[in-house]
């Protein structure tokens, strides 16, 4: 007891050092916070993936599309339980600043594939009656500020003109990782207006979601579904959502890699940072550990002094930065919404703050501590006054 009150004496005996070092590690756990949130949320797709799902898409690239017909045949397929056809619209609200994705979808079949998006069964209804209509998720609707039953025009870029919709359901999330500013309509709107006016367009999928029987047989059902169609007009690739997603973030990869070595590299700068303050600390009371030598305490009760100051101040600072991560976190994830629609602080990222902070207090401690148990009684007392 004697030992811990001395410990939190000797941190506040410099008050403006020790508040500008936790104000230092504040900043950095904070900066690390967000940017393994970053990460994170760079993740999000592949986190709320499905074992129990897959993606088919045409082999030579996701740009090209595969033929209405083949949703038959894959709903044919043994193990497959459900299949849902889907394009990537790619329009545009208001001008290329207002950016969110937006799909084309069949709605039954969609919804019943993905159980995390609630909407209110009566929305549904109205959505799956108005071929014009559209539901949205939640955070994209209370940032425009849309109504049950409002007109919202985007403009096609992928799919050229004006194209108007009705507002007809806002979707929730069930979990925290379900992207809930996603714009979803109905493909049969899209495919009826390329028979109209680009008919060598219609009846083209950009994607079939499908939802296997059991998770464990996905790799078969997959080789099943793309043996089907080889050495057709349009080969497919048939992969679990998961790695379907993760191809994704391999396009991006050296990003994610630069996030992840500047998050510690931070960790490394504070880490010098803390280690310079508990240097200056320890030389400035060598005298003191010369006279608890001298009094009989080891150099296990001075080793214990050193690391449990370096080790308190550290967490103050840490326990201010995870603190001050949340509202920044969610002041990001309104600023950033348009690239990551998913900007939560996972429980992991805690466990690599606190984590981070004690790997600073300690590191920070070593040198003051071996530095004070090798000096001599003689060589310590001369130091006082």
């Amino acid at each position: 007891m004697f030992l811990l009150r001395l410990v939190f004496r000797n941190v506040f005996r410099h008050k403006l050092r020790t508040w500008l070092t936790v104000l230092g590690i504040t900043i950095a756990i904070l900066a690390f916070g967000l940017l393994r949130t970053v990460i994170s949320a760079w993740y999000a797709g592949v986190e709320a993936s499905s074992a129990s799902r897959l993606v088919t898409r045409n082999a030579i690239s996701i740009i090209f599309t595969l033929p209405l017909s083949y949703e038959e045949r894959i709903r044919q397929t043994e193990g497959v339980r459900i299949v849902s056809g889907g394009n990537w619209f790619g329009g545009i609200y208001i001008d290329e600043k207002h950016f969110f994705a937006n799909f084309a979808i069949e709605p039954k079949p969609f919804f019943a594939l993905y159980p995390e998006i609630i909407l209110p069964p009566e929305q549904e209804a109205a959505f799956i009656r108005d071929r014009k209509g559209f539901v949205a998720g939640r955070k994209l609707v209370e940032k425009y500020g849309w109504k049950l039953g409002d007109t919202v025009t985007l403009r096609g870029t992928i799919f050229p003109g004006q194209w108007d919709f009705v507002m007809r359901g806002i979707y929730k999330g069930r979990d925290k990782n379900v992207d809930e500013t996603t714009f979803y309509f109905q493909w049969d709107y899209l495919n009826e207006k390329m028979k109209k006016t680009y008919p060598q367009r219609a009846d083209q999928i950009g994607f079939f979601m499908i939802g296997v029987t059991r998770p464990d047989i996905a790799s078969d059902v997959a080789a099943r579904i793309d043996n089907e169609f080889r050495n057709s007009i349009a080969e497919t690739l048939t992969e679990t959502e998961k790695a379907f997603q993760m191809s994704w973030i391999a396009m991006s990869q050296a990003i994610v890699t630069a996030i992840q070595l500047v998050s510690f590299v931070v960790i490394v700068i504070i880490m010098a940072v803390m280690a310079n303050t508990m240097a200056m600390t320890a030389r400035e009371r060598i005298g003191e550990y010369a006279i608890f030598k001298a009094l009989g305490f080891g150099g296990g009760y001075i080793a214990a002094l050193i690391f449990g100051e370096s080790l308190i101040i550290s967490m103050i600072g840490c326990a201010f930065g995870i603190a001050f991560t949340f509202p920044a976190a969610r002041a990001f994830g309104d600023a950033l919404s348009t690239f990551f629609p998913i900007f939560n602080v996972a429980p992991e990222t805690i466990y690599m703050d606190i984590a981070a902070a004690a790997v600073i207090g300690t590191v920070a401690g070593v040198f003051p501590s071996w530095r004070s148990i090798r000096i001599r009684i003689a060589d310590g007392l001369r130091r006082i006054g």
